[in-house]
């Protein structure tokens, strides 16, 4: 039975994650499928592209939203039921159910977005303060080049090396290398349009 209660924390935060925000959104403002437009991505950043910067906004935060909850709160009560696994390790767990939801959501036929918001609320729910100068990084990255993609990679390479530094307890410095990896991964078309210089740039403050 505990187990079981276990297996259903982490059900939830798969399920949580694979709430598709960006559709909804599309679906609501526009009446569109927003896969069907930009880059096709179910993400923030094709949000703003395509509905708007408050729409691309809102689901960022409700994207980060997933993942925080997911990683603390969610994972909490179930441990409060059944306490038989170390908190940060099901705390890691819960953190890499939500995600799976967001990247491979059962609502959309497991096609989602990139995973980078919901990773980062997850990151802030595990190690605040790493996540702080992780967002940092991303945004000194964003404000010199203008590409979401690259601040996204560079920020998600420096964030498990940072772990390691601050000596991190190993499960988060593995599954922040995870992450990473997979970002990497999720994002090579968009590394292949970096190389060819056919990466688009967002410009926050164009009129």
């Amino acid at each position: 039975m505990p187990n079981l209660i276990l297996f259903l924390g982490v059900l939830a935060a798969y399920l949580i994650g694979s709430i598709p925000t960006a559709y909804i959104f599309g679906r609501l403002l526009k009446g569109i499928d927003i896969r069907q437009f930009g880059s096709g991505n179910v993400g923030a950043t094709n949000t703003f592209r395509v509905i708007g910067k408050i729409p691309g906004l809102i689901v960022l935060l409700i994207d980060m939203l997933k993942g925080f909850i997911c990683a603390t709160y969610i994972a909490d009560v179930f441990l409060f039921i059944s306490p038989v696994i170390r908190p940060e390790l099901y705390r890691v767990i819960a953190g890499l159910a939500v995600i799976s939801g967001h990247n491979w959501p059962v609502f959309l036929k497991f096609k989602g977005g990139k995973g980078v918001a919901t990773s980062a609320g997850v990151v802030i729910g595990l190690i605040p303060k790493i996540f702080w100068l992780g967002f940092f990084v991303w945004g000194v990255i964003f404000s010199i080049t203008g590409y979401v993609s690259l601040a996204s990679i560079v920020a998600s390479i420096c964030v498990p090396v940072l772990t390691l530094v601050f000596g991190k307890p190993t499960e988060i410095v593995v599954v922040t290398s995870f992450l990473c990896l997979l970002i990497i991964y999720r994002h090579r078309s968009n590394i292949r349009r970096l190389k060819s210089g056919e990466e688009k740039r967002i410009k926050l403050f164009k009129k």
